[in-house]
């Protein structure tokens, strides 16, 4: 037990941003696969729908996820100190929240309340801005340069 308590699993900044790019990259991964699945299993595929869906996933990326995904990006960058805890590409809030949606979409998918050509479209419109989001992840990922303070003293 006192080698667990040691042993902390902390990463740098980088390693959380690309913790968080293949989350949100599973989630919207996820909801496009099963959304693709329960369409063509529930109405047959539609081009009209699947274009009606990217579309409404696109304008739901640019008016919120795109803001939600710079702010979870620029929390990374901007945690106190070089090493974290692996889990701290998410706040609080957020797995809360994850949870939350998570465990929404499977009542949802479980009673039937919403049907599942329904359900098959939002699954869909929300895998898009997720999938989108990811991309900031990879960029500032790919991207990052730590910061080392060449001054002399």
């Amino acid at each position: 037990m006192h080698f667990l308590k040691a042993m902390k699993f902390s990463v740098s900044k980088r390693i959380l941003l690309f913790e968080a790019a293949l989350v949100w990259t599973f989630a919207g991964g996820m909801l496009l696969f099963r959304g693709s699945y329960m369409l063509e299993a529930t109405t047959g595929f539609s081009w009209l729908k699947v274009t009606s869906c990217c579309c409404a996933g696109l304008l739901f990326f640019i008016l919120v996820f795109s803001k939600i995904s710079k702010k979870h990006v620029n929390r990374i960058s901007n945690l106190f100190g070089d090493r974290h805890h692996f889990y701290e590409f998410f706040n609080f809030r957020s797995y809360m929240m994850m949870v939350g949606m998570i465990s929404m979409g499977i009542f949802l998918r479980k009673t039937l309340i919403v049907p599942l050509s329904s359900l098959s479209l939002a699954y869909i419109t929300m895998g898009i801005p997720l999938l989108f989001s990811s991309f900031r992840f990879y960029q500032h990922w790919f991207n990052y340069q730590t910061v080392v303070n060449h001054s002399k003293h």
